[in-house]
């Protein structure tokens, strides 16, 4: 058996610092993220990123500096394609890797209730544990669980605050009304 090691690297952004830990065996191939940490309010991002994986090491390792390289575009507002293949969805129940995978099909530009983000999943009742699922969303940006929004057209919750999620919607060119709702437009079908 393999023993893994995880390493992790920060980001600056306009958001604050973003923590991205990733895992790889001892031959030192196949390094997968397990988790992007967004900022929160009060703690930094070491604090974050040892409560969930103490003794975790600063590094860098060519395929993922290369999807940190995008998040670091995406982050300064370029459309960037992202891809699932570095992220480790194994620590994710099946229901939650179905609600990743939905999730992170919704283009740049569109938003979906949870209970459509359910209907597309075949589990129109589910538009609770959806929202559950993306709460504990470990790779947030990249599957954009930002572009779900509540029934009504308002933002509901997001790891990174409402003022994040606003701002990464405005970013990719979702408008709001002026009561704070996604305009209708932008909803994807």
């Amino acid at each position: 058996m393999n023993e893994k090691t995880f390493s992790y690297q920060l980001l600056s952004s306009v958001f604050g610092t973003v923590g991205v830990v990733w895992n790889q065996d001892q031959t030192g191939t196949s390094p997968m993220i397990v988790r992007i940490f967004l900022p929160r309010e009060g703690l930094k991002m070491e604090e974050q990123m040892d409560e969930c994986y103490p003794g975790a090491s600063s590094g860098s390792h060519p395929l993922i500096d290369s999807v940190i390289d995008q998040l670091g575009r995406y982050l300064s507002g370029e459309a960037v394609e992202f891809s699932l293949g570095r992220l480790d969805l194994s620590h994710c129940g099946a229901f939650q890797q179905k609600v990743l995978r939905k999730d992170f099909q919704i283009p740049r530009g569109k938003v979906i209730p949870y209970s459509g983000l359910a209907c597309r999943l075949s589990a129109p009742r589910a538009a609770r544990a959806v929202g559950t699922a993306l709460a504990r969303n470990p790779f947030p940006l990249i599957i954009p669980c930002h572009r779900v929004v509540r029934s009504d057209g308002m933002l509901g919750g997001f790891g990174g605050g409402l003022k994040m999620k606003k701002a990464l919607l405005e970013m990719e060119g979702v408008a709001f009304d002026r009561s704070g709702r996604v305009q209708k437009a932008h909803l994807w079908p």
